[in-house]
């Protein structure tokens, strides 16, 4: 059995991600989040296989975390993530936001 973590920020989307997901034999559905913010509680409580995220789901952390320069490794520590993850969000959040860097992006992202 797959256990599978949903994280959308949409109702429908995600009740309707659950329930496509539920009618096959091998996946579970053990955890469905709204928020950024709930995401590592969520995987450290029901320790899923997979975890599907929304891109563009509010609590996005891993640029307000880059903000004071902190290193990827501390990021990734804080966030419960991999170091390759945490590169992965802000490098499409430096592209997103068309600045050079992720203390730019980060500020860009704070008058937004």
């Amino acid at each position: 059995m797959i256990k599978v973590l949903l994280a959308e920020d949409q109702g429908m989307m995600r009740g309707a991600l659950a329930l496509l997901l539920g009618l096959e034999d091998d996946i579970e559905v053990v955890a469905q989040v709204s928020s950024g913010e709930e995401v590592a509680a969520a995987a450290l409580a029901t320790r899923p296989d997979v975890a599907l995220l929304d891109i563009e789901m509010p609590g996005r952390d891993v640029l307000s975390a880059a903000a004071d320069g902190t290193t990827i490794a501390d990021i990734a520590a804080r966030l419960h993530l991999s170091e390759s993850t945490v590169r992965n969000y802000l490098s499409s959040a430096i592209g997103k936001t068309g600045t050079r860097n992720r203390i730019e992006a980060a500020r860009h992202q704070g008058r937004l």
